[in-house]
């Protein structure tokens, strides 16, 4: 398993607009776990995103208009709506603070009814425990990502924590399609045919909301560069080299301070412009 102990961020061009760094929609937030769904948008925001929709329950509306003003919102609920938004979007995440009762159910089945070859879809939190417990078929999507914990990873692969070594995992994501970011100490990433290790971040980042954070993140590179790999790669670097970052200073890492962090990290690691954790 290779160690991911480097990455670069590419200079914008010129002559772009917010068109061309993704349109996406994040779903998830039912009424009492709306910090989860925005915190996924406050991350896609500082990550770069160029247009972002928060299909989320009703009461957590007007907390994302005052501490996300740049993402729009709509009801999860209304599934005419939900459906024309998913048919819009380009990259699509599903899973923080979604909820795993019937209206969670429903949105999973409206997205997988509704979603197109083209696009990429990113499967969080009670997404993955969705699926797990529904046996749900995902469609053959553009590209894929999963982003499960290790308790998260057992539903969905079968294979109890104690028995998740690199070869059984690699098996398991081979069979299942799409790529997995694996999060647990030394967080590993398996693409269709490398697999990556962590060597960086630390227990400070143990804490509620940073996975939903590290789901923005990916959701938000993969939308806005080419190379999928990459972009996956590359975001699951960037939250960990932050964390580590921010460490030296601080005995927690709360996620709302490393997201604020990331645009100032990724120009850190701008091409041509790279400096060390």
């Amino acid at each position: 398993m290779e160690v991911l102990n480097n990455v670069s961020i590419p200079k914008r061009k010129d002559d772009t607009h917010k068109g061309d760094y993704g349109k996406i929609l994040l779903i998830g937030g039912n009424a009492n776990l709306g910090g989860a769904i925005m915190m996924a948008a406050r991350a896609c925001v500082y990550s770069g995103s160029g247009l972002i929709t928060v299909a989320t329950h009703p009461t957590n509306h007007a907390a994302i208009h005052s501490r996300c003003p740049e993402a729009m919102v709509i009801d999860i609920n209304d599934t005419k709506q939900l459906t024309k938004m998913v048919e819009m979007t380009d990259s699509i995440l599903i899973g923080p603070g979604l909820g795993k009762d019937f209206k969670g159910n429903n949105a999973m089945t409206i997205l997988l009814q509704n979603i197109q070859p083209h696009q990429n879809l990113i499967i969080d939190g009670d997404a993955i425990s969705i699926i797990s417990k529904l046996k749900l078929d995902i469609p053959k999507c553009h590209r894929i990502v999963y982003t499960p914990h290790q308790m998260e990873w057992e539903r969905l692969s079968g294979i109890p924590i104690d028995e998740q070594t690199e070869e059984r995992n690699r098996e398991a994501v081979d069979n299942m399609g799409g790529v997995v970011v694996l999060k647990k100490h030394g967080t590993e990433i398996y693409l269709k045919d490398k697999t990556y290790k962590l060597d960086i971040g630390t227990p400070a980042m143990a804490t509620g909301g940073m996975g939903d954070t590290l789901a923005g993140i990916i959701t938000s590179f993969v939308g806005q560069f080419d190379d999928f790999d990459y972009a996956v790669t590359t975001a699951t670097y960037v939250h960990s080299y932050i964390g580590e970052c921010l460490s030296k200073d601080m005995y927690v890492v709360p996620p709302s301070n490393l997201i604020v962090e990331i645009p100032y990290a990724m120009k850190r690691l701008e091409e041509g412009n790279n400096e060390e954790a």
